[in-house]
């Protein structure tokens, strides 16, 4: 017979059952925190530009006069020791958007296996167009992706040029395996994006208290349903907006194309008493004196006239004249930042520009000669390139014009004197466009084209949009009227209007083709890249070793060449891979802060970077223009 248990026994019974089930509740709800502790993960310190996933609209503040509705606004070191670094972000912080094409980072809490990193695993997803959503959806890989073993961080760039002033979602997955081989954790993420506290040292007040930043969790979230990670897991997102390209530009050429400019004077010679056109066969020489020195010190060296003889008879005449010009630069060679939607860019004065003309042979067509404006290089003038091939082009019945670009023709008080074989030297002005920027008392080749000092990140970004500038305002002194010899007709065809450019005026050439619908078609001639990586993998690194030579702290890693002059003795190793090669260890001291500072120069110049207009020359030409031939 069995015996019924007490009413003490029931509740002892029932009490170590409620003990039990509250253990298990309570290991059930331990084993996030348990992963998070287990396995590495993302990093997700939002404090820091390099605590969490970068770039992040994290470090952005609303601002609705932007087409992206902000502007960027990175925190600054100590600005006592980090000198440089807080110049820089004085300049970053007047964008409205990142890169696009960003040096992104990840860090994390561990050793990770770089060889898992692909654009299967870590990606990003087009969020659209922040004024019309365009792109929405598009997804790009990633490239030379790099681990940097000693901060747990991995770094790597966009596999393509983003579109500008448009959302974008960085994805990393659980496909992305730490250095035992195993899926990296998500548990970080997912208490994160709950609003949890991140256990990253902060104590009581954790950013689940920062507004700002429960602003931009809620935009991950709303971001994460466009993630797709496939059959991996999210580990971690970053949500960022790219800066705009082309609003300014835009701006520019829609006030230059309402503008109604005076006529190209070309009685320019002999203190404006004499009309500045020549027929070929009566050069005898051109003088080119060079303003070289501040003094003012002069240099002269002959106009390659011989040149225009490649083609013998093809070239009948050449004409140099004068035109106003908008200029949207200050003092400082920086065109000042305004609201990329509601901002309106404000001429600073404006410059009389010396421009050339070279007419062929033969009868002018009805409507006057098409005509070729002609881009010349780093270093050189108007008077350099383009009478190389002034007359390959007059050989097929086109016309040829230039100018120098911004800083460069050395001084403006050089002079050229016209020394015909018949009748008395012409002196005209030579239209020099460089100062004595450093106060050395000379004037070199290129002085003036580049920002310096406190702006030195920004620097020849504005000296090539003015150049753009300039000869925007070229193309509407052709659309209204070039009478060369003053008799009352037109000599150059209004409407057939053509680029080219070599070297440096195929970086300027791409700009102005992307931006300029009325050209019609262009040949850039090795336009390369953005300036940065120009400088940095080409002929000009010794420019980027100078550059990080007279930072402060300067950042020079890897000893002087002995027995080679400065500044040609001058070394640093940044350790960036190329494109499509396996992911590179990076251990290489000091290299990601060169790397660094190369990614904010690339940001602040993208607005001055050819490859960011490339594709509006045929691909996605920007509205009211069409596709060119290239």
């Amino acid at each position: 017979m069995q015996t019924r248990p007490s009413s003490l026994a029931v509740r002892q019974r029932a009490s170590r059952a409620a003990l039990s089930l509250r253990l298990s509740v309570g290991t059930l709800l331990a084993l996030p925190a348990l992963a998070l502790a287990a396995g590495v993960s993302v990093k997700l310190d939002h404090s820091s530009p390099s605590t969490a996933p970068f770039p992040s609209d994290r470090y952005t503040r609303p601002d609705w006069t932007q087409n992206t509705f902000k502007r960027v606004h990175l925190p600054k070191p100590d600005c006592a020791v980090q000198v440089s670094d807080c110049a820089d972000i004085e300049v970053i912080n007047t964008l409205d958007g990142f890169n696009t094409q960003p040096r992104i980072t990840v860090p994390f809490t561990g050793a990770i296996d770089p060889a898992s990193v692909t654009s299967n695993t870590v990606y990003l997803v087009n969020l659209g167009s922040t004024l019309t959503g365009a792109g929405f959806g598009q997804r790009v890989g990633i490239n030379q992706v790099s681990w940097d073993a000693a901060a747990k961080t991995l770094v790597f760039e966009s596999d393509e040029l983003l579109q500008q002033h448009s959302r974008y979602l960085l994805v990393v997955t659980t496909g992305v395996k730490d250095a035992a081989g195993d899926p990296i954790e998500a548990g970080r993420w997912e208490e994160f994006r709950r609003g949890g506290r991140e256990h990253e040292g902060r104590g009581d007040r954790g950013q689940d208290r920062d507004d700002d930043l429960d602003d931009y969790r809620r935009a991950l979230n709303d971001g994460e349903h466009s993630a797709r990670p496939g059959r991996h897991r999210v580990a971690a997102l970053s949500l960022f907006t790219t800066q705009s390209i082309s609003a300014d530009l835009q701006k520019i050429h829609r006030q230059i194309q309402h503008s109604n400019p005076a006529p190209i004077n070309f009685m320019i010679g002999n203190g404006g008493t004499a009309r500045a056109v020549f027929p070929l066969a009566n050069i005898g020489g051109i003088a080119w004196q060079q303003q070289t020195g501040a003094a003012p010190a002069f240099t002269t060296v002959a106009v390659p006239v011989g040149a225009l003889g490649v083609f013998p008879g093809a070239v009948g005449r050449v004409a140099f004249g004068s035109f106003r010009s908008p200029d949207y630069e200050t003092a400082a060679r920086v065109i000042p930042a305004t609201g990329t939607l509601t901002g309106t860019p404000v001429p600073q004065g404006a410059n009389d520009l010396a421009v050339e003309f070279f007419l062929p042979s033969g009868a002018r067509p009805a409507g006057g000669w098409p005509v070729m404006i002609f881009g010349h290089g780093f270093t050189d003038s108007m008077y350099g390139a383009p009478w190389t091939v002034a007359s390959v082009l007059a050989s097929r019945g086109i016309a040829t014009a230039a100018i120098s670009v911004v800083g460069h023709g050395f001084g403006p008080q050089g002079k050229l004197v016209v020394t015909p074989r018949i009748g008395t030297p012409v002196v005209l002005p030579s239209g020099g466009r460089g100062f004595d920027q450093d106060g050395n008392g000379t004037i070199d080749s290129t002085e003036g084209v580049s920002a310096v000092g406190a702006n030195s990140i920004v620097s020849s970004r504005d000296g090539l949009r003015q150049t753009v500038v300039d000869i925007m305002q070229l193309v509407r002194q052709i659309q209204t009227g070039v009478d060369v010899d003053g008799n009352g007709s037109v000599d150059i065809d209004r409407s057939r209007i053509y680029y080219a450019g070599q070297s440096f005026g195929g970086i300027y050439g791409t700009i102005l083709l992307g931006v300029e619908g009325n050209i019609r078609a262009g040949v850039p001639n090795v336009p390369g890249g953005s300036i940065s990586e120009v400088a940095r993998l080409g002929a000009f690194r010794f420019l980027t070793a100078i550059a990080l030579a007279t930072r402060q702290p300067q950042l020079l890693n890897v000893a002087p060449s002995p027995g080679v002059p400065l500044p040609f003795n001058l070394n640093f190793n940044e350790n960036i891979p190329l494109r499509n090669l396996p992911p590179l260890v990076n251990t290489v001291p000091g290299s990601s802060a060169i790397q660094l500072v190369l990614e904010r120069n690339e940001w602040v110049q993208q607005t001055g970077n050819p490859v960011s207009y490339a594709p509006y020359i045929r691909e996605n030409p920007l509205r009211g223009n069409a596709p060119k031939p290239v």
